[in-house]
């Protein structure tokens, strides 16, 4: 898939792209590029955001602990071009791929005994709920 940018230039010859966003890692579709950025929609999650305040990582007593959920399939979003590398493996079902994108962090915050690790399962609990776990 090639795509056009702002300027007319023909941009990426790629149809699947892994792109970092966040604290979370996510496979998908190229959509468009804008400057230096690149509008993906999401296909799968590779690694389920971390919870908690990005400003004051690792650190529990923050105004407020953020509860940070994986975007949605086929959700778009503006991603940083440079957090955008090519992916060449098969493209993981969605829900499987969030499943274990989820256990993977649930189960590396329960090899740990800090706080944060305490209070980011608090807020994956809260998760299952949504995602349909329980």
């Amino acid at each position: 898939m090639y795509l056009i940018n702002y300027r007319g230039i023909i941009m990426l010859e790629t149809s699947v792209v892994k792109a970092a966003y966040k604290t979370g890692v996510y496979v998908g579709e190229p959509m468009q590029e804008k400057g230096d950025k690149t509008l993906i929609k999401i296909a799968a999650v590779l690694k389920h955001p971390k919870q908690g305040d990005l400003h004051h990582p690792k650190q529990v007593d923050v105004p407020l602990f953020h509860e940070r959920k994986a975007l949605a399939e086929f959700e778009k979003v503006w991603v940083p071009s440079a957090n955008v590398k090519t992916y060449d493996d098969e493209i993981p079902d969605y829900r499987e791929s969030l499943i274990t994108a989820y256990n993977e962090l649930k189960q590396e915050l329960v090899e740990k005994e800090d706080d944060y690790s305490q209070k980011s399962l608090e807020t994956l609990k809260n998760l299952e709920h949504d995602y349909n776990l329980n």
